[in-house]
């Protein structure tokens, strides 16, 4: 290939580009279309959290915060034992040192922690990145709903169960209608 060709197909190309009409995207006034499940910022489903610490621990960034207390339960039954749990205080994820591995999201037992395609959070401070939970459950709420499974895939125990227990607690309400009346 000589100098002049490759010169040739150059210009061919900067002409072809000069000729078209430049489409920019007006960002605040039009939102950009996501793929769906992208990852923007991790929402915190706060009833889910034992506070097991996996997530801080795992974090290879270490920008997971936990807080939390140890409550004791009364005992449920006459001469059982008290129990103890964890009580969340503080739950913040530091996105200035975040590298949005999702490794915190993947080893959470509990799904307690999700993706959001939330990325709107930008400031000046770079001090106003750290998020604490009252945030992170805010952006829970913008989490989209998981992709339908497979139609031919088995049915989860979990659900299952759900499901078992929810029909025989509405036979129970039959049957006990059926006996009052």
């Amino acid at each position: 290939m000589s100098l002049g060709s490759g010169l040739a197909k150059g210009l061919a190309i900067t002409l072809r580009t000069m000729t078209r009409r430049a489409v920019t995207a007006q960002y605040p006034e039009e939102q950009p279309e996501l793929p769906p499940r992208s990852r923007g910022v991790i929402g915190l489903f706060e009833e889910n959290c034992t506070v097991c610490m996996l997530c801080a621990r795992e974090c290879p960034d270490w920008c997971v915060y936990i807080d939390s207390h140890k409550e004791t339960l009364p005992a449920t039954t006459p001469g059982g034992r008290e129990r103890s749990r964890n009580v969340l205080d503080r739950f913040a994820i530091d996105f200035a040192l975040c590298m949005y591995c999702g490794i915190c999201v993947e080893v959470c037992p509990f799904d307690a922690l999700f993706w959001s395609p939330e990325f709107e959070y930008a400031t000046t401070d770079i001090r106003e990145l750290t998020h604490e939970r009252d945030t992170l459950r805010a952006w829970m709420w913008t989490v989209p709903e998981p992709p339908p499974l497979d139609e031919a895939a088995e049915e989860p125990k979990e659900i299952a169960a759900a499901r078992k227990a929810a029909e025989k607690a509405a036979e129970k309400a039959t049957q006990g209608e059926a006996g009052d009346g």
